[in-house]
């Protein structure tokens, strides 16, 4: 068998204007779980933060498509896998850890006392190892009830997995086919819910396969067929439309608009993004962007939980509530730099050279 060449799995140069609007969806989503906590939608002024996971999966197609096309042929499925959980492991990891120790040490409540612990370490174990077992009740049947957020990671590896063995060799045409298909899945999931929100719970588990499947077809779609829109938009128009979609009111018609935001409006800012210019001045904020959105995704949400359970016992007033949620989120996107410079970035290129020096024996 031929060796690899490590020098095949280097990664390409970043969209660097879709990775600041990676960031600005992960911002999105941080406040709308703050936000969730005190307002359901539609008193939730960020009503329709969740949207945030559906473009982040458009991203994903759009950038798994990119990064790797012309690549898996050459590395193998194997390899393939390797990359992305190195990519992405880490985080689901620590933010396990993170979630086990909000849920044994809330000072502000939480019952760990009503869960044996044979139970506590089975959901720890599928929280780390990505396997569904939505059985706490005190958090609202989660996939993955030490951090919630991972459920959209979960369906980020079947996509991967599917992709590695199936879409990175199939046809346009069919590419398409299954992109409509989808879309009309989605429509009609979309329909019976009364909205995109599922995916997350036991309950709503298989909305979330119709979630990912669309989105990420579809930018995976896009990047093959190279719909890539020549702008000036740049980073600060893209952001703003980003955002509008996430202010959208909530109400009866969810059925309807919310689909035409995920079947349309994030595939056209997936576009427009990767061809958009990126002033200069704005280059160090999209990089920094792009690379503390994961981290800040997949480490928030232990600190969600105790600030639940804080509300819940302190209800604060709305003036303070405001000061916590913006100290909040301002924290955490600081925990979540630390924990990229010191552990996230450190570990994957520990585990990046080790791979490769295998590859050169």
């Amino acid at each position: 068998m031929e060796k690899l060449n490590p020098e095949v799995l280097k990664t390409k140069q970043h969209f660097e204007i879709l990775d600041g609007l990676r960031g600005v969806a992960a911002l999105a989503v941080v406040a709308f779980h703050f936000m969730e906590m005190v307002y359901l939608p539609p008193q939730n002024f960020l009503a329709h933060g969740f949207l945030a996971v559906d473009f982040f999966f458009c991203l994903s197609g759009f950038v798994i498509g990119y990064a790797y096309d012309d690549r898996v042929g050459k590395i193998g499925v194997i390899e393939f896998f390797k990359s992305r959980g190195i990519r992405l492991h880490p985080l689901v990891i620590l933010g396990s850890i993170l979630g086990l120790l909000s849920f044994l040490f809330d000072p502000f409540g939480g019952h760990p006392e009503l869960y044996g612990t044979g139970k506590i370490v089975l959901v720890f174990l599928s929280s780390i190892l990505l396997i569904p077992y939505p059985v706490i009740a005190d958090r609202a049947f989660n996939l993955f009830s030490f951090n919630a957020p991972a459920w959209s990671l979960f369906w980020e590896y079947v996509a991967n997995i599917i992709y590695a063995l199936v879409l990175y060799k199939l046809v346009r045409r069919w590419l398409l086919l299954f992109t409509i298909v989808s879309a009309v899945v989605l429509c009609m999931v979309t329909y019976h819910a009364g909205n995109i929100m599922g995916g997350w719970s036991g309950p709503t588990f298989w909305d979330g396969l119709a979630r990912i499947s669309y989105s990420f077809l579809a930018g995976l779609l896009i990047y093959r067929s190279k719909w890539i829109i020549k702008n000036k938009l740049g980073f600060t128009g893209l952001g703003i439309m980003l955002i509008f979609a996430f202010l959208m009111p909530f109400t009866k018609w969810n059925w309807i608009t919310e689909p035409l935001v995920v079947l349309l409006y994030f595939p056209l800012i997936v576009a427009l993004g990767a061809g958009a210019t990126l002033s200069p001045g704005l280059k160090k904020l999209c990089n920094f962007s792009g690379n503390i959105s994961y981290p800040l995704y997949m480490t928030h949400y232990a600190f969600i939980w105790m600030f639940g359970n804080y509300y819940s016992n302190h209800k604060p007033s709305t003036p303070q509530l405001t000061l916590i949620i913006i100290t909040g989120m301002t924290l955490m996107v600081g925990f979540a730099y630390l924990i990229m410079v010191y552990y996230d970035i450190p570990l994957r290129k520990y585990l990046t050279d080790k791979r490769k020096q295998a590859l050169k024996k």
